[in-house]
């Protein structure tokens, strides 16, 4: 996404585009092994608690 896309976006939508790249983020560690399966569970219920993204779908 470029700086010009990302203007664009409205709070909500750079809200749930930050939690997305944050899920990938996790994804990526947990792939890698540089998390257990545990900690990416925690870590991802947590973030979507803290972000109020309960139904948000890529």
């Amino acid at each position: 996404m470029t700086q010009q896309d990302w203007e664009q976006l409205s709070p909500d939508e750079k809200k749930k585009e930050l939690y997305l790249k944050q899920v990938r983020l996790l994804d990526t560690f947990l792939e890698h092994g540089a998390i257990s399966q545990a900690q990416y569970d925690k870590s991802f219920r947590d973030l979507t608690e803290k972000m109020e993204m309960q139904n948000v779908k890529e």
